[in-house]
């Protein structure tokens, strides 16, 4: 066993440095983002999605970086990689729309300059009346008209289209 520690000794000493920055990465952005969402006074579901989605992306670039400190052989991980990206590719065409709500998701969580209550009116040809915004989702916005209808307008278009917040 001590061995086999002094024969990776570079190795371990790089993936606890790796944890260890992962740790105090995720920490820190977790405190960031729940305190850009208190300020904001944003949904706690959705600092909760955005939390999440942080945590996944500091996850991967950990693993990505485990890999190369154990000295993964790239022809190979390249040969799997460019498979997996091939498929993944050709579903994530499928579904580009899916992709680009979640992250105007993201984005609109730090940015949207409305909050749940507010009364809008979306600037765009096929929904040009006020509506009440209901709730902020991950993937589109629930709208409420004064007819009472519920309307799911995607996320990607309030960053696409001019937005007015009624007084």
């Amino acid at each position: 066993m001590k061995e086999l520690i002094i024969d990776y000794q570079t190795e371990i000493i790089g993936t606890a440095i790796s944890l260890v920055l992962l740790l105090i990465l995720r920490f820190i952005s977790i405190k960031t983002i729940r305190k850009v969402g208190a300020i904001s006074e944003i949904n706690e579901v959705r600092t909760k999605l955005v939390i999440k989605y942080v945590s996944f992306g500091l996850t991967s670039l950990t693993v990505v970086a485990l890999t190369f400190i154990w000295g993964v052989n790239i022809k190979e991980l390249g040969l799997i990689f460019s498979s997996v990206f091939a498929v993944l590719g050709v579903a994530l065409f499928a579904s580009w729309s899916i992709l680009s709500n979640v992250t105007a998701g993201i984005i609109l969580f730090f940015y949207f300059p409305f909050k749940i209550g507010d009364r809008i009116r979306i600037l765009d040809g096929d929904f040009g009346e006020e509506a009440l915004i209901e709730d902020i989702k991950a993937f589109h916005v629930h709208l409420v008209k004064d007819n009472g209808e519920l309307v799911t307008y995607p996320n990607n278009l309030f960053l696409q289209k001019g937005v007015v917040r009624i007084s």
